[in-house]
């Protein structure tokens, strides 16, 4: 870090394959061999859940920014691991309010027949049933299906006002393209997206994907900080505009990184709990509060896509409709199930 010459970090990575077994394996290699303090990003949550198993007990922390299970910070929730950027129950619970509450009464979801998908079904129907709506039922897919069309029709037939996408990745884009070649979004249809990001938006392109609903903690477009930021990433990343992963990368990580400086100390349960402590004023996230779960707290954002009239650049996809603060987005406290929280009580 430019501001603490003597405070060094090294990074290195490795390609997890999106699976669980090979990610758990990296990370003990890492932490026994090699003596890395923290883990970042792991997308996919199967491959998350792992690795927090892994680092359980042990001097190193999981900064969990791209792996969504709500799980990491309730039943399986542990003193080394923090939850960043966003969860399925998030995700699920931000855009399940605000449909629900402008119009989207009946819903039914396409998603992924995977930890993920089913998380975000589970996580959904529940806020939609508490907010007044009803699922009308749910379909599960193989990961990269290449033709949606059985299940596309499917949820056309269930005459749902909502149809969901419980998936992510050219998942979500192949369903976005296929459900445009359709012609549903005539029939006068809500389409959401509950985990996607501004490059899918991108490759599925805003003449189809017009309209669509989504649930972002950060956009490059929402406030002067998070477009300063956003310049300067792109400028490195070739006219790249940056994703909530990547923010989420960024500041998690920092945020650690400074919590490690004012612990004086490399052991990630006494980070973490440093990183507790107090408020954090991030510059691409607004306020941060890490509860005791390990859970970030933090805006989520309703987004529409664009339709192409409206953009003045390619990256100029969204436009924000609602937003639902931290304590709002994120599961209450109480409810996630994770022992740490009755120990913070006792403590």
């Amino acid at each position: 870090m430019q501001k603490y010459p003597g405070f060094k970090v090294e990074i290195i990575s490795a390609d997890h394959q999106n699976k669980a077994d090979v990610g758990a394996a990296i990370a003990r290699r890492w932490i026994d061999q090699e003596k890395v303090d923290a883990v970042a990003d792991v997308p996919n949550s199967a491959v998350g859940l792992a690795v927090n198993e892994v680092v359980r007990g042990t001097k190193a922390a999981l900064i969990a920014s791209s792996a969504a299970s709500s799980d990491l910070t309730g039943k399986h929730c542990s003193p080394n691991t923090i939850q960043w950027t966003f969860d399925t129950w998030a995700a699920s619970h931000t855009i399940g309010d605000y449909l629900v509450h402008h119009g989207g009464k009946k819903w039914y979801f396409i998603a992924t027949d995977n930890a993920l998908g089913k998380s975000m079904v589970h996580d959904g129907t529940s806020v939609i049933k508490a907010s007044g709506g009803t699922v009308l039922g749910s379909v599960n897919v193989p990961i990269n299906t290449a033709d949606y069309a059985s299940f596309i029709l499917q949820a056309d037939g269930s005459g749902a006002d909502v149809i969901a996408f419980a998936t992510a990745g050219g998942d979500t884009v192949n369903l976005i393209k296929q459900s445009a070649e359709f012609g549903l979004r005539q029939n006068g249809r809500t389409f959401a997206a509950l985990l996607t990001t501004t490059n899918d938006v991108e490759a599925s392109g805003l003449a189809v994907g017009q309209g669509l609903i989504i649930v972002q903690p950060f956009y490059w477009d929402l406030n002067d900080k998070s477009r300063s930021w956003s310049a300067r990433f792109s400028e490195r990343q070739h006219g790249q505009s940056p994703t909530a992963f990547h923010a989420g990368v960024y500041s998690s990580v920092l945020a650690y990184l400074n919590a490690a400086l004012a612990a004086g100390t490399n052991d990630a349960p006494a980070i973490i709990r440093k990183l507790k402590e107090k408020p954090i004023e991030d510059d691409l996230f607004g306020p941060v509060v890490v509860r005791p779960d390990g859970r970030a707290i933090h805006n989520m954002y309703i987004l529409k896509v664009k339709a192409p009239p409206a953009s003045k650049s390619k990256w100029d996809l969204l436009e924000q409709v609602g937003v639902l603060s931290g304590p709002e987005a994120f599961r209450p406290l109480a409810d996630g199930g994770c022992a740490l929280v009755e120990q913070s009580k006792s403590d």
